[in-house]
């Protein structure tokens, strides 16, 4: 059966090599690149290579090489139509049905593609001509010299109705072809069909092949209701799957493993002429979801450089949430902010080449921008304000679809949130308190006791996570309520690495908790290599959520609460402490005895849970 490229274009647009081969191959980053073992021929050192940016593998083994589709041919003995049938349906895209109709429809296209390039040489042609002299005189304004316009194809749409339309009828266009392409405007409600852009500098749109498939149209008319105008969709353009430039910048953008991202066309223009041709730009929309994809397949960590003002903070922001659910590991996003009040182009102008590089070379992570920006949203004066901030950072962090990366921003913005929301507060200085009798120095209450026994050793923090060892062992019992503790458990932070694994794999799991069985849970954390706590890791502790008693849920989640809580008083009463020890006040006393206090019934709910006798 024959396909039509632009098919097979869009199936290799929305799944990358990495993705489809690693159902079958043990993929580990390499630098640009990505490594395995071999599908083809027994090996121990991997030789197998994938390379999401030029699309294809190649395995040195045995010689084998090739795109998605040859690879799931090779690996599962299909044949090129049922492999195209296969990846197109995960990819999903449509699949055309076969037929003459499918002839026609692809040379139909291929006629579209030859009236955008006469279009392209018509435009170019008139910028060079006596009517092309505003066009001309606005580019030179803005910086672009003969060589800049060549090498972008500009060109200028003469300020008329229908220049184009007697040039393409010329060439032997025909008027549904015209528009068909978007080039020209028709309708039942229009008596005569006339050219869409008039009086404009035009810029061409190419596909990743080159091709020419739609036009922008900056007006020079400062009255034009439209100050940037683009073609409609049509056969060959989606706006929402290709980027200006694109074509000309993957090949930098894999040889630098950078990508930049900015605003328009004349930015584009103006960043690939002082030095850095790998960047891109959006068709005047906010970036989609099919953008930050094609993105990816440049660059694993894209650099969105917008407006140094608040549309170019808002579209920035727009794109860290629409990246939020597609992330996966070693893909993101990163941000530079730019001066107030200036674009890309404005910065070249004002400071040099050096300058945005230095930018470019230190931007921020998609974790910081988010962070950021909803800190910075509104104040934080009131609980309730710092209520709302914590509730829109959880609601993001919701969105992230991938496991691993929602629990590490989850624990990493929790983290920021306290830090933020529970800071000590700024106390005045006051006089040392003064003794109650002559010759004698300022009292100091004897330290309270610490717990004995087993429950003493559960909380010397740092030195043994016994309590956290339980709490994991009542998880794996009881895997429905990881979805309910999640939260709490991403605020920890264990001194023991085989503890910091397991808790991050069940924080990774918490989403799908409700459906595990104790069984498939073991098996899962077998598979990456972890052993599920002993008796011995929890000090010997009996506690009830580690079987079925009628309490264990109740009793788990009072265990989830004193492994947040104790640390949390044990901190705060070291403060105290301290700050007592320097003032010896009334205010410093007291509250260093109400945190012993609370420490002492925290301590005492332990010891009743884990059913010992230990004595407080």
């Amino acid at each position: 059966m024959r396909f039509p490229p632009n098919l097979l274009d869009e199936i290799r647009a929305r799944l990358p090599v990495s993705q489809v081969v690693a159902r079958r191959v043990q993929l580990k980053r390499a630098g640009r690149e990505y490594k395995g073992l071999s599908p083809f021929k027994t090996e121990k050192t991997p030789s197998f290579t994938v390379n999401d940016q030029k699309g294809f593998y190649h395995c040195f083994a045995s010689g084998e090489h090739g795109d998605i589709f040859t690879f799931v041919m090779k690996t599962e003995g299909l044949s090129f139509t049922e492999a195209v049938d296969r990846l197109a349906q995960e990819a999903g895209v449509p699949m055309p049905k076969a037929g003459p109709r499918d002839v026609e429809a692809e040379d139909r296209r291929s006629r579209l593609y030859e009236l955008l390039a006469a279009s392209a040489a018509f435009f170019e042609k008139q910028l060079a001509g006596p009517q092309g002299q505003v066009a001309r005189q606005y580019l030179a304004k803005r910086g672009l010299d003969a060589a800049g316009i060549a090498r972008f194809r500009l060109g200028h749409a003469p300020n008329s109705r229908s220049a184009l339309k007697e040039h393409l009828a010329f060439a032997g266009f025909t008027a549904a072809e015209m528009t068909a392409s978007g080039m020209l405007i028709a309708g039942d409600d229009i008596p005569v069909s006339y050219d869409r852009f008039r009086h404009r500098v035009m810029f061409p749109i190419t596909d990743l092949n080159g091709r020419i498939i739609a036009f922008g149209g900056r007006a020079l008319d400062p009255e034009a209701p439209a100050k940037y105008l683009n073609s409609p969709e049509t056969p060959l353009f989606h706006k929402g799957g290709i980027l200006f430039n694109a074509h000309n910048a993957r090949a930098t953008a894999h040889d630098k493993n950078r990508i930049v991202v900015v605003e328009g066309y004349m930015d584009v223009i103006a960043m690939a002429l002082a030095g850095f041709p790998e960047t891109v730009a959006p068709l005047g929309t906010a970036l989609t979801e099919d953008q930050i994809k094609l993105l990816w397949r440049m660059a694993p960590e894209p650099i969105l450089c917008f407006d140094g003002d608040a549309a170019g903070r808002r579209a920035a922001m727009r794109a860290a949430l629409r990246a939020l659910p597609l992330l996966r590991p070693g893909h993101s996003l990163q941000f530079v902010t730019l001066p107030e009040g200036m674009d890309p182009d404005d910065l070249l102008r004002a400071k040099g080449r050096e300058a945005l590089e230095a930018l470019l070379a230190a931007p921020a992570s998609l974790l910081d921008t988010l962070w950021q920006h909803e800190r910075d949203a509104g104040p934080l004066a009131s609980p309730e304000d710092k209520a709302g901030l914590k509730a829109r950072l959880m609601a993001h962090v919701d969105t992230i679809a991938h496991g691993d990366i929602k629990a590490l921003y989850r624990r990493d913005l929790l983290d920021r949130f306290d830090a933020l929301a529970f800071a000590p507060r700024e106390r005045p200085q006051r006089a040392p308190f003064k003794p109650f009798a002559k010759g004698k120095g300022p009292w100091k209450p004897a330290p309270a006791p610490l717990a004995e026994g087993h429950t003493r050793k559960l909380f010397q923090v740092g030195k043994n996570d016994g309590l956290l060892a339980a709490v994991i062992s009542g998880l794996i019992a009881h895997p429905g309520e990881l979805p309910r503790h999640a939260e709490a458990l991403a605020r920890l932070a264990p001194v023991d690495p085989r503890m910091a694994a397991l808790l991050d794999s069940l924080i990774a799991l918490a989403d799908i908790g409700e459906t595990l069985e104790t069984a498939n849970l073991l098996t899962i954390l077998q598979g990456q290599g972890l052993r599920p706590p002993a008796a011995a890791d929890y000090a010997g502790m009996r506690f009830g959520f580690l079987g079925q008693a009628d309490d264990a849920l109740p009793e788990l989640a009072e265990a989830v609460s004193l492994l947040v809580e104790i640390p949390a008083v044990d901190a705060a009463l070291a403060e105290a402490t301290k700050r007592h020890e320097a003032e010896f006040s009334d205010e410093s006393f007291a509250d260093q005895q109400r945190l012993r206090e609370r420490r002492l019934v925290l301590f005492g709910r332990l010891g009743q849970m884990s059913r010992t006798r230990a004595a407080l």
